[in-house]
């Protein structure tokens, strides 16, 4: 079923080795927020995983992708994420960690990280998903303000996210779980600077070890793009998402919270391992409908809807029928460039085959972002300066982008 395709020459700025992290894709939410493009199948405001016939029918599905998948090394991180995920029962997680534990393994001290929406679970599920073997969960929690998670179009409200952090907290002061994250959004409608700051206040009540604080996408086909088009999504002007962008660093410093990508906080030895994964251009296991997988360097991304996901397993090939690629040079680079390490540049340009000439041309467009203070560089390894590089991260990228497509058919075989 899988077609593994080894690279004879250095194609990525990682080494051809086997993948040690795997994501698994759960697409079942209760809704879909207004805001989101990812492949997902609304069941309802009152489903759950033990009387969800959709679920019964997407799980063996999955088991078997997974039991036709190589298996040359233990998973050092799982991320399974959605959806929501924690709509599926202990029992049907429990079954889906045993088809990859016998098929993979788990290296010890693994990272297994669950996604969790605060209104689909209780404490009791949330203990037998720790009785598990899962020590890290991501809650999506995105505000503390009802009326604007009613814009959102997300179910739970702020009294559900104060009780589900609560349960996590005390999880984890019984030594049951190894740490939890809170995702927020910033950039908003309608939010201001003071809003804001009352947002990032009660997270850090919550004490979280890990925060992941997202700036608004409107995304093609989703409820915010059509409120935007007809002139209803009064979104923060750039000026002020800049403001919001800054204020999260100067809070969340203050906190102790290290920012080690650009989304991404954490308290000392609490950043999400399996994140650094993709991050540093590392290859990965991807699992179920719309996942994404990039095993060897090359990229596959599966159809996203159940009866096509379902037909593309019956493929005597399924990892050659989808379109698969190697993600070009302005890709690896803008996603190094949102690390704390940054990227080296040296190795990066020698996998992408750019010449001298190339190299040098692009030091010359990066230069005035140096004379600024914006990039630094540390030998051969760039990186964004914090707070203010990573605040003008876009115009940084698009400038990249630009050079790239001008320079792409030298550098290309």
């Amino acid at each position: 079923m899988w077609r593994i395709l080894k690279p004879t020459s250095p194609t990525a700025p990682q080494a051809v080795t086997a993948p040690r992290a795997a994501y698994l894709h759960i697409p079942f939410c209760h809704r879909r927020c207004f805001y989101c493009d990812f492949a997902v199948v609304p069941l309802g405001d009152h489903a759950d995983g033990a009387h969800s016939g959709s679920i019964a029918a997407y799980l063996p599905l999955l088991q078997a992708e997974i039991a036709a998948s190589p298996n040359p090394a233990p998973l050092s991180t799982l991320y399974i994420g959605g959806g929501t995920p924690s709509l599926l029962t202990p029992e049907q997680m429990g079954q889906l960690l045993d088809g990859l534990r016998q098929h993979f393994g788990f290296a010890p001290g693994a990272e297994i990280t669950l996604e969790m929406d605060p209104a689909s679970f209780d404490r009791p599920r949330l203990e037998g998903m720790l009785a598990l073997g899962i020590n890290r969960v991501s809650l999506g929690g995105q505000s503390f303000d009802d009326a604007v998670l009613e814009r959102l179009g997300r179910r739970h409200r702020r009294r559900h996210l104060f009780q589900a952090a609560g349960w996590l907290r005390q999880a984890r002061a019984a030594g049951e779980l190894a740490s939890w994250s809170l995702d927020l959004i910033q950039g908003l409608p309608e939010q201001d600077l003071p809003h804001w700051r009352q947002q990032l206040q009660q997270a850090l009540e919550l004490e979280p070890p890990h925060l992941s604080v997202y700036d608004l996408i409107v995304e093609p086909g989703t409820v915010f793009e059509r409120l935007q088009q007809r002139g209803q999504l009064p979104l923060p002007d750039p000026d002020l998402g800049a403001d919001l962008m800054d204020l999260t660093g100067e809070l969340l410093r203050g906190a102790g919270y290290g920012r080690y990508e650009i989304s991404n906080y954490a308290l000392p030895g609490h950043a999400s391992r399996h994140n650094r994964v993709y991050w540093s251009g590392a290859g990965w296991w991807g699992f179920g409908l719309g996942a994404t997988s990039a095993p060897y360097g090359q990229r596959l991304a599966r159809p996203r809807t159940r009866e096509a996901y379902a037909a593309w397993l019956q493929t005597p090939d399924a990892a050659s029928a989808q379109a698969h690629h190697q993600p070009p040079f302005d890709e690896w680079l803008m996603v190094g460039l949102r690390r704390r390490e940054g990227v080296n540049l040296e190795q990066l340009a020698r996998a992408a085959g750019l010449s001298a000439a190339d190299e040098g041309s692009l030091q010359a467009l990066m230069a005035p972002w140096r004379q600024r203070g914006l990039l630094l560089v540390e030998g051969r390894r760039w990186r964004l300066a914090d707070p203010q590089g990573l605040a003008l991260s876009n115009a940084v990228l698009r400038e990249l982008l630009a050079w790239w497509e001008s320079h792409q058919p030298a550098a290309s075989p």
